[in-house]
């Protein structure tokens, strides 16, 4: 299905955006606008947005949300923001049974920032590690790992604020697969809807 010209010229196409959801009106079919493209799709099939923004067309109204552009392999959908509490250089327990003691940052994916500033990691981030301890077949390698806990707070959707006793990751693999198979503690619910397969080997999600 083409988009109408009406669409193509909204002020909004061509931005990196995320739909949340796409209302169906009556008098036409529903669009979510993605990156140099649409995507077509039923009402149900996106989760609720926070801000509706109409076209040119009134027939087609779209709830648009602004994405960072951080990429995440095999991550289901995007995340809201949140403090960023694990810079580069920082050391965290490792929370699965892979036989790592702790994880050291190396980089973080798809952080784009300013000169001089370190990129930082947040939960449900994933990143470049090291492991710093652990099984020496673990030792001196460059690996992936996803945040699952922080001891920095960060306020979340209902305005309630939550930390952590300590800063835990899980290693992972490039589609977002454990390399474990068990997750020691809790983890955290923006993680766990982010990343469906650490969700599933989680022993509670707080």
């Amino acid at each position: 299905m083409k988009l109408p010209q009406a669409l193509q010229r909204h002020k909004y196409f061509g931005m990196t955006l995320f739909a949340y959801r796409a209302v169906r009106c009556k008098e036409g079919p529903c669009f979510c606008l993605r990156k140099f493209g649409c995507y077509v799709g039923k009402a149900n099939s996106f989760f609720v947005g926070c801000e509706m923004l109409k076209c040119v067309e009134e027939s087609y109204v779209v709830i648009l949300k602004n994405m960072s552009k951080r990429g995440r392999g095999g991550a289901s959908g995007a995340k809201f923001r949140i403090s960023l509490g694990l810079p580069v250089g920082a050391v965290m327990n490792c929370a699965d049974n892979t036989g790592a003691k702790n994880l050291f940052v190396i980089a973080v994916y798809g952080i784009k920032g300013r000169l001089n500033r370190l990129p930082s990691a947040g939960v449900g981030d994933m990143f470049v590690a090291s492991v710093k301890k652990g099984k020496p077949e673990l030792r001196k390698k460059v690996l992936q790992a996803v945040v699952v806990r922080q001891r920095k707070q960060y306020r979340r959707k209902d305005g309630s604020f939550i930390y952590f006793e300590d800063n835990a990751g899980v290693i992972v693999n490039n589609k977002g697969e454990m390399k474990g198979s068990a997750i020691t503690g809790p983890v955290a619910k923006e993680c766990a809807d982010l990343w469906p397969r650490i969700a599933s080997n989680a022993g509670s999600i707080a």
